[in-house]
């Protein structure tokens, strides 16, 4: 796949047939879309080209810093680390799934996407996405474990349970994208063809459909996305609600802070991420300006893949301290 090429987003085109028709792609009056993107704000393309790049860039860099960290310091092999290095394997793809089609977009004058890599992208981003939020799920569980559990951490968290956990995020990824792409591109799309989004987003694709069903799509869709963002929310408060309480009986304050500190950094990136998610999916329907729509989305696409890397590599401080032993040292030999 090239960088700057629409088949970027991952397109079903290469897919075999029988593929194409498990995600439910229907053959619609409409063959492609036009991505309006940012071409409402054609002044600013450049600007947003440059700094997407650089964040993206930075994104892709600091995910697999991570990752080559974690796999290269043998005091990282823990389940903590191991569901960190899932996240960042999940973060990268996702980000593959959007944003070199945007940056194609942001040069290009040609803005259309054919209805089969129009779904492709929605299958990859909403596989992706979700399997992150499972993910992020996980390590509030191996937390709460680790400080309430802390004998029986060996046994609950065993290599083969961290790999069923996983496996099993991964999977739940994989059925949410499917459903979601299945439902959304089963409806018919009559015209206009344009969306004005950067990406193949479902709102701005269900004002595109026709038919009766179309409502009935709309609420089924939104109420299973909203049900799986709030269950991961719960079951993450949850998990930090029986931290906190096993923490306030800790006698000594350092003891309190060491064993928050551990929590800090998969803390902060839960909030960011569930925050913007929350932005995405649960803001009030209203008369917002299209331009308003395409700012949201950058919140959830672009920005919280870029601030997670630097969250946990800034507020971890044993990850940290394994990047300065691993890699910064080796690139100034003389502060060793």
């Amino acid at each position: 796949m090239t960088f700057f090429h629409p088949v970027t987003e991952l397109s079903l085109s290469h897919l075999p047939s029988g593929t194409v028709s498990m995600l439910g792609v229907n053959h619609s009056a409409v063959p492609e879309f036009v991505l309006i993107g940012f071409s409402t704000f054609p002044q600013l393309q450049l600007m947003f080209f440059l700094l997407f790049l650089l964040m993206y860039l930075f994104t892709l860099l600091g995910n697999l810093l991570i990752m080559a960290t974690i796999w290269s310091e043998r005091s990282l092999h823990t389940p903590m680390y191991f569901f960190l290095c899932a996240l960042s394997i999940s973060e990268i793809l996702y980000t593959f799934a959007i944003i070199p089609r945007t940056l194609a977009d942001l040069l290009s004058t040609h803005h259309t996407i054919a209805l089969v890599a129009c779904a492709s992208q929605m299958f990859f981003s909403f596989t992706f996405g979700f399997t992150h939020s499972f993910l992020l799920t996980i390590m509030g569980y191996d937390r709460y474990v680790a400080i309430c559990h802390p004998l029986r951490y060996n046994v609950l968290m065993s290599p083969q349970g961290c790999a069923c956990l996983v496996v099993w995020s991964w999977a739940g990824g994989s059925i949410m994208g499917m459903v979601v792409t299945t439902a959304i591109f089963n409806l018919t799309f009559c015209g206009p063809n344009e969306i004005h989004h950067f990406s193949c987003h479902v709102p701005p694709l269900l004002k595109l459909a026709c038919g009766n069903d179309v409502p009935v799509v709309a609420k089924g869709v939104g109420l299973m996305c909203i049900t799986a963002l709030l269950g991961c929310c719960l079951l993450i408060l949850l998990s930090y609600a029986f931290i906190v309480a096993t923490i306030l009986k800790i006698p000594s304050a350092e003891g309190r802070y060491k064993a928050f500190s551990t929590c800090a950094s998969h803390l902060t990136v839960v909030i960011v991420h569930h925050g913007f998610a929350s932005v995405i999916y649960l803001k009030p329907k209203g008369p917002q300006s299209l331009e308003g729509d395409t700012l949201f989305g950058i919140t959830y696409t672009v920005l919280t893949p870029f601030l997670s890397p630097i969250i946990f590599s800034l507020r971890n401080k044993e990850l940290k301290n394994a990047m300065n032993k691993t890699f910064l040292s080796k690139l100034s030999p003389d502060k060793l």
